[in-house]
């Protein structure tokens, strides 16, 4: 295969008409710029330059070549700058996976004015409460709560964040409430999908308290709406109950104890090495947004994500 390179230096030199004014274009030597035109013809098994100690002339196979190495090194201009135009011109489809609470609360109701500022990108999101391979289904990024153990894959705090254990005022009239952790045995407490071991962070430290109740699920919409209708404890992050938690419609059970302390809204990205334009402006949209939500319940001294 001939190289790109070799191509635009032989064209440089048809152009300037001898090698060191190619050569003080391209920031190579002289003798550089003649070696290589030598191993391209060489290659070609061709005489494409005359050379005179004035001047240089293409031979008749050295012209026809000349013009078609233009229109190729057209075509490859053309097409790098349509990788650039993409590349800060974000367009095309956004592939993303979110859980299912937070893309219906946090991710919809904005989407009409993202859609505004960026009318080039389609977006495709898919809501799970399991935990989806991106790389393997093919999703540009993925909105994830909770502590993020990707060594190979791009983690990006998009807010902070904290999992409460609660119960609604009603529950809690009519059953009591736990005092410890180990209480919580006698009360129905609902788990979904991993929530399966409920890992807690009070002033004893870490426990990990097995969830036993009639009711799991593999939906954490389904898991709220079964604790708003009175009928047992969950854990929740306060960016899923946050308006719940302020209007009373839940009230906080065992307030020293926490979930995981790295329970921060991520978005996770395929690669280290590359973002796609498009899953970057939308993080950086959703991270504006997030840094003014009080109602998550923020520890005193955190800090708003950054923008990628």
């Amino acid at each position: 295969m001939t190289n790109i390179n070799d191509l635009k230096i032989f064209a440089r030199v048809v152009r300037t008409g001898n090698m060191s004014a190619a050569g003080r274009e391209l920031g190579y030597s002289p003798a550089v710029i003649s070696k290589r035109v030598g191993h391209l013809e060489e290659r070609l098994g061709v005489r494409l330059l005359q050379r005179t100690t004035r001047r240089l002339t293409l031979t008749e196979t050295g012209e026809g070549y000349y013009k078609r190495v233009v229109d190729i090194l057209s075509l490859v201009d053309e097409a790098e700058n349509y990788v650039s135009q993409s590349c800060t011109t974000p367009s095309g489809i956004l592939r993303l996976s979110a859980p299912t609470i937070f893309g219906q609360l946090h991710i919809a109701p904005h989407l009409p004015a993202f859609l505004k500022a960026y009318p080039g990108i389609d977006l495709d999101i898919q809501l799970s409460d399991e935990y989806v391979d991106i790389i393997r289904e093919g999703y540009d990024l993925a909105v994830r709560i909770g502590p993020q153990r990707e060594t190979t894959m791009l983690v990006h705090e998009i807010a902070p964040n904290r999992s409460v254990i609660c119960a609604t005022p009603k529950y809690i009239e009519t059953s009591g409430k736990p005092n410890t952790v180990a209480e919580l045995d006698q009360f129905e407490c609902i788990c979904a999908g991993a929530q399966e071991q409920w890992r807690l962070t009070g002033p004893d430290g870490e426990e990990i308290y097995r969830v036993r109740g009639k009711i799991r699920t593999n939906s954490r919409a389904f898991t709220k709406q079964a604790v708003l209708a009175h009928h047992g404890i969950g854990l929740f992050s306060t960016c899923e109950v946050g308006s719940e938690l302020d209007s009373g419609a839940l009230q906080v059970i065992l307030p020293d104890h926490e979930g995981s302390p790295d329970a921060s809204v991520s978005a996770v990205f395929p690669s280290c090495d590359f973002v796609p334009e498009k899953a970057k402006v939308l993080v950086n949209f959703l991270t504006n947004i997030y840094r003014n939500e009080p109602d998550w319940g923020r520890r005193a001294g955190a800090t708003p994500a950054c923008s990628l």
